[in-house]
């Protein structure tokens, strides 16, 4: 039965595992050692690496990780500076490629969204059915979308961002979204700044406070949470997107 387990790294930094009794798959990891503990400690084999962009904190840790397990595969982006700069990529894909993960014949689609970066893409499954994490859909999205958020814009424009988000939140409602960061809570104040008066907001910040005093993940979250609480999804426009983009830049709770 295939699993998703959530690894922690540096302060704030998640690498997702995909994994069963044998196997694993893990999503962006920035730093080795999380991962080669968790491999460890559970007697698991790696067979493979997805990549979403080319940031330190999202592929520090790989070079270690191919040492550790030779011939495993690499995936990552087509276009930009991963393409260009990690000659160990066994896979560069683009939009709409399939992803086979192996052993599991499962298939992940490739979306392109730019933004962040503008190499960045999302892994995208609509569900196994078979009994496992990955029965409903599932969305492996790095640092475009977060939780109550999304990625600064380092490379790309706000348009380019706003047309990635739009395609992602066309995405099942049911799709949980597992993207690689920590920033739920301050995502959500800054979330109650934007719509003061959103009872939904508040709800989602209360509970999302109370699992941080606990230690505990705030994630995955799901598109349907995300077009009822996140103001960049809410915008409206490409204008009003570029607009609160700019001031959550300089927010400050």
């Amino acid at each position: 039965m295939l699993r998703i387990t959530d690894l922690p790294a540096f302060t704030d930094n998640y690498i997702w595992a995909i994994h069963d009794t044998q196997h694993a798959w893990v999503v962006d990891p920035g730093q080795a050692e999380p991962v080669q503990r968790w491999l460890a400690s559970s007697g698991l084999k790696l067979r493979g690496i997805l990549l979403t962009h080319h940031h330190g904190d999202h592929i520090g840790g790989v070079a270690a990780l191919r040492v550790q397990s030779p011939g495993i595969e690499i995936i990552g982006p087509l276009t930009g500076r991963l393409a260009g700069t990690m000659p160990w990529l066994t896979q560069a894909v683009r939009d709409r490629d399939a992803v086979q993960l192996r052993p599991w014949g499962m298939t992940l689609q490739v979306l392109e969204t730019p933004g962040h970066t503008l190499d960045h893409i999302c892994y995208f499954t609509p569900g196994t059915a078979n009994g496992t994490d990955l029965d409903s859909p599932a969305l492996f999205c790095g640092d475009t979308l977060f939780a109550a958020g999304c990625g600064r814009l380092f490379e790309g424009s706000a348009d380019q961002m706003w047309s990635s988000l739009s395609a992602l939140a066309t995405l099942p409602r049911t799709t949980r979204v597992f993207c690689a960061h920590e920033y739920t809570v301050a995502n959500l104040r800054f979330a109650a700044h934007v719509e003061p008066h959103s009872a939904r907001i508040a709800e989602r910040l209360a509970a999302s406070v109370d699992l941080r005093v606990q230690g505990r993940c705030t994630l995955p979250s799901t598109i349907e949470i995300e077009l009822d609480t996140n103001p960049f999804l809410r915008a409206g426009s490409a204008a009003e997107f570029a607009r609160r983009r700019a001031l959550k830049d300089v927010f400050r709770a």
